[in-house]
């Protein structure tokens, strides 16, 4: 007679029960261990002293994401001539430290902010270009420090200037919204072709390299955000974002008719769009080629000025670890 006390065999249908019932549980633990959702809201900006200070009083935890990022825009934004206050200076930086300092690389900024921070990025262009450049900034290096207050030049203008692990770090949470990146792109060719046509006629030496060397570097940086934002996409998703980028910058309207920035569009848009997202890996070189033909620069001269922008694009470029 067999023996009543020996076990059953476990059914499959068992094994599942318990496995649901096990994840189930394990799901409770993590909810009570962890909560519901452990990201403040708005990146905890509107719980923020400095940004509250800065930014604004009505600033509070009832705000949208994007009343937020309006009220960011439009206490940070300068006047008609590119010139800002103090005060619209530190809300931007008070925003930007308050961001920076939510860990390296790991900056997941709302959706709602994304764009109003590339709107207002764009406002400071010339600082933006420099600290992307990384050449002529020893004034934004040594004011860089959250604590240390926007500097003064001498046209009266306030500057913007954060930590370069900071910046990069908006910059890559900002370009995750492709509208966001063309347009911080277009800030930068535009701003490529302002600091190459101001060179004098008669620069040579590191006044005449330097300009498009800092520039390259500042659209090489570019890249490597771009290469780090669409890493971490699927096939099509990064797809769909370069597409994105591309349309951004061949519909501008708003360049100017002449010069090296309008003849690099112009160029970007005549080339077979199954071409262009590559083309803007070599941007800063061709704008400076460009610049060199409207120079008429001697042929030497010309290619040793192409190598050592090459050379600064390319060292750029590996600073930022796709």
């Amino acid at each position: 007679m067999a023996d009543k006390t020996a076990r059953r065999p476990i059914t499959a249908t068992a094994v599942i029960v318990l496995g649901v019932c096990l994840a189930l549980l394990g799901g409770i633990g993590a909810w009570l261990l962890l909560g519901r959702d452990t990201t403040p809201p708005c990146n905890g900006l509107p719980a923020n002293d400095r940004v509250r200070s800065s930014v604004g009083q009505d600033i509070g935890p009832d705000m949208s994401c994007q009343a937020l990022g309006e009220a960011i825009v439009k206490a940070s934004t300068g006047d008609a001539q590119g010139r800002h206050s103090l005060a619209q200076a530190q809300a931007l930086k008070d925003v930007m430290t308050a961001l920076g300092a939510q860990g390296t690389g790991e900056l997941a900024l709302d959706p709602a902010l994304r764009r109003p921070l590339a709107t207002a990025l764009a406002d400071y262009a010339p600082d933006l270009h420099a600290m992307l450049g990384g050449i002529g900034i020893q004034d934004f290096v040594t004011k860089a420090a959250p604590a240390t207050p926007p500097w003064k030049s001498d046209d009266g203008t306030y500057h913007l200037t954060v930590l370069t692990d900071t910046l990069r770090d908006v910059l890559h949470a900002v370009a995750q919204d492709p509208h966001s990146y063309a347009l911080l792109r277009l800030t930068e060719t535009r701003t490529t072709g302002q600091r190459l046509a101001a060179v004098p006629a008669d620069a040579e030496g590191f006044g005449l390299s330097v300009p498009p060397t800092e520039s390259a570097r500042a659209l090489a940086t570019l890249d490597g955000i771009a290469e780090a934002v669409t890493r971490d996409l699927d096939t099509s998703q990064a797809q769909a974002w370069r597409t994105a980028v591309l349309d951004g910058l061949a519909d501008d309207s708003g360049s100017a008719a002449d010069g090296v920035a309008a003849a690099w569009l112009r160029g970007f848009r005549s080339t077979a769009e199954e071409e262009r997202y590559e083309s803007l890996r070599a941007q800063g070189v061709e704008m400076t080629r460009l610049w060199a033909q409207q120079r008429k620069m001697d042929e030497q001269t010309r290619q040793g000025l192409l190598a050592k922008v090459e050379r600064g694009a390319l060292s750029a470029y590996r600073e930022i670890e796709p």
